[in-house]
């Protein structure tokens, strides 16, 4: 199973709050998200883990270009990264699609934080369900809402996803997206789907992935936040425990 690490951002809020540092390379806990990230992913049996950094932050790139020569604390990381400025999140998903290959994989953006042995479990989940071929797609989902702009997950009695929803006014979702995706090879053709449509966000690949029909499970974790600003960073050392 191969790993993707969308690291594209600018992370503008965070430097207008005064941290110096580009996000993949901001410490939580005295570890950079990013090492954090290749350093679980690499834990959970990564085949390949490729990452897309911007070209605005010259820094990022020399660090990953380091670990692809030299290992992360001494210990080889199977890690390729590409440099590319991108609008969106979804188009760093679009450059990062040809890498990808014909393997299932798991996707995060760099400053997803959540509890290492829930993702573990999680990662154990989606390979069985793979295997079984009970779904095309896990998404990780939590009912913790800590989110500008959550994206509502609606979802059946055997927490098999219905719907991605802007708003819930009817008060029908337990969950909000995590921003982690499992998802088998097959995603792609939606993903180059809604690219060639003029999409452009994140949430309307997912609606995308329900609209061709592809089944895809929620699976929930008791808390996933994202560093978008300063104060995100206490939030996430409280979360790793």
């Amino acid at each position: 199973m191969k790993f993707a690490i969308i690291a594209a951002g600018e992370g503008s809020r965070l430097t207008q709050e005064g941290i110096k540092e580009p996000k993949p390379l901001v410490k939580v806990r005295g570890e950079g998200l990013v090492d954090r990230l290749l350093r679980i992913f690499t834990d959970c049996g990564a085949s390949e883990i490729v990452v897309i950094c911007n070209n605005l932050t010259p820094y990022v790139s020399e660090h990953l270009s380091d670990i692809e020569q030299h290992g992360l604390e001494g210990r080889k990381i199977p890690l390729r990264h590409i440099v590319k400025t991108t609008p969106s999140s979804m188009h760093s998903f679009y450059e990062l699609s040809p890498l990808l290959g014909n393997e299932p994989f798991v996707m995060t953006t760099v400053d997803t934080i959540f509890r290492e042995e829930e993702f573990r479990d999680y990662i154990q989940c989606f390979a069985t369900s793979l295997a079984n071929g009970t779904a095309e797609g896990m998404m990780g989902v939590t009912d913790y809402i800590d989110d500008e702009k959550p994206l509502y997950v609606r979802t059946d009695a055997q927490n098999r996803i219905t719907g991605f929803l802007d708003t819930d006014t009817a008060h029908e979702c337990k969950y909000i997206s995590g921003g982690i995706y499992g998802l088998s090879a097959s995603a792609i053709d939606t993903l180059r789907r809604c690219m060639e449509s003029g999409q452009s966000r994140m949430r309307n690949f997912q609606r995308g992935l329900i609209d061709d029909g592809r089944e895809l499970l929620a699976y929930p974790f008791t808390k996933v936040l994202d560093i978008d600003h300063a104060s995100d960073i206490a939030k996430a050392e409280e979360l790793m425990g």
